[in-house]
Parts: C-alpha cells; structure tokens; sequence
C-alpha cells in the first residue's frame, strides 16, 4: 500500500488490511455534503458505516489519508475495483450540506498537489478521463457507473473548478511550471508588441498591405528618413554649385549641367555613405 506524505495517516482498520489490492488507474474527486475537517470524516468512516474514501479533506486544506492507495476503497462504485484488478483512488472533500459552493483556495491548493503525487507515484494519466474505466481524472457524477444511484456530486461549482482550475493546475505543476512561468518575460512582451501585425496604418503603403507591424513601421520610417536627408543633401550641393558660379560668364546649359552634376554626385555620396559601396 501506498501512502501520500502530504496527508496525516488516518489509518482505518479492519478496512486498511482486509480490502483488496487495486492497481491505481483514476483519481475521482467527491464532496461529502458536509462541512467536516478530514479528522470528522474518518470518524464518520470510522463508526457510522462500511464505505470510506481513500482521502479527506477540509475547508482549511487540512487533508487526511484513510486508506493505502493501492487498497480499495468503497466510494465509487464500480470503479472501486475491477475485474482486472484496477481501481479508482477517492477523495471526499468538505462542502455546505447542498454540496453548492466552491472549493476553498486551501482546497484547490491540495487536489493539484495530491492529483501530482498521484500522476508521479501510480502514472495516472495527465487527462479527464473519456469513459468510465479509461485511466485517468474526474470528478464522481461524470459516469453512472461510479456512483450506485446517481448523482450530482461534486456539485456545479466544482465541477466548473475542477475543468478550469484543478486539473490544468495539477497538468501544470506536474510540468514543472508554476503561476510565475506563465507571466511573460520583458523581452517577450517587446517581441510580441513589435511584431504584431494589422494595427497600424502607414500613409503611402500598397492598397493590398494597408496595415503593418509596429517593426515594419519603424524601418520605413528609417527608409524614408534616409531618402529625405538624400536629397537634402543633393539640394545644398546644387545651391552651393550655384553660388559658386554666380557673376560668372556662363550661358544657361552650362548652369543646368552644372546643376545635374552636382546632385547626381551628392546622390551618390549620399547614397554609399548610407547604404555602403555596391558590390
């Protein structure tokens, strides 16, 4: 048998030595329809009936373990023990009297950790299980053959719970990550910013891209500032040509050839000074 070293041993007897050995295959989560701390419900196990469950567990996360894990224990009806020898490990879990409220966060807290010790020790499956002999997690009302007359056990709250927040918490934690891991890392956050595509307008962009990336952004802005100081600097190379020649006897085609050069030449200094020389 097999015992969790996050719970109090609350062993119980004849029940603990007597009962069959399982293979742990399930883990089914119940509420008990009581608000009981997890010593209360061994007593209840103890000396008001022959059921129990494996585990037991209060509001204030304080959790209780009644029976090995590889022993069956009689709270999920047919998945208690199968023919073949497999079995379903249970854990009954304080509740208001209508089993209608939520789990506490103490709670929450100790199903991820039993549902990890459960994955690590026995290789119950990272899954809800898809039937009700399919190895796996669940909560009791998911299949008839758990329960012997019906049930809406643990309640919808739970159930909700459970879905969304216990069993991605224990897939989670069984991973190694943690509600840190998850929180995104500065250079993450500029990465995802920079490259996010489809919200901003550029003036002048082709009709069939009229949205870019706010990195795409920055580089036709760096384009058009190069070609900007291009051609500023082909203008004061004209002026200057042009003050230079001022009162000399030249016809106007000389000036207009004068003018040309001196921009083509400014373009081009521009142009390697910018870009480097063309291969």
């Amino acid at each position: 048998m097999a015992w969790y070293p996050g719970a109090t041993k609350m062993e119980l007897q004849p029940e603990s030595d007597q009962q069959a050995a399982i293979r742990p295959t399930q883990f089914i989560v119940h509420s008990i329809i009581a608000p009981w701390t997890a010593k209360r419900t061994y007593e209840y196990w103890r000396d008001s009936t022959n059921l129990e469950s494996h585990f037991g567990l209060g509001y204030e996360g304080d959790l209780g373990q009644f029976i090995g894990t590889e022993t069956r224990a009689d709270a999920n009806a047919g998945a208690n023990r199968r023919p073949d020898g497999t079995g379903a490990v249970s854990i009954e879990t304080a509740s208001n009297t209508k089993g209608s409220d939520p789990w506490t966060a103490a709670q929450v807290e100790e199903l991820i950790k039993l549902g990890v010790w459960l994955h690590q020790h026995h290789g119950i499956p990272l899954r809800i299980c898809r039937s009700h002999d399919d190895p796996g997690m669940g909560y009791h009302s998911m299949f008839p053959e758990w329960s012997t007359s019906g049930t809406a056990c643990p309640g919808a709250a739970r159930i909700k719970q459970f879905r969304e927040v216990v069993f991605p918490g224990i897939v989670a934690r069984a991973a190694g990550k943690s509600e840190e891991d998850d929180m995104p890392t500065a250079a993450e956050v500029a990465k995802a910013v920079l490259t996010l595509d489809g919200v901003i307008s550029v003036p002048g962009a082709p009709a069939t891209n009229p949205t870019w990336t706010l990195s795409s952004v920055q580089t036709e802005i760096l384009k058009r500032l190069d070609k900007a100081n291009t051609q500023l600097a082909a203008q004061s190379a004209a002026i200057t040509k042009l003050a230079g020649m001022v009162g000399e006897d030249v016809d106007t085609a000389t000036v207009v050839a004068a003018v040309e050069k001196a921009i083509a030449d400014a373009v081009v200094k521009v142009s390697v000074d910018v870009t480097g020389p063309t291969p």
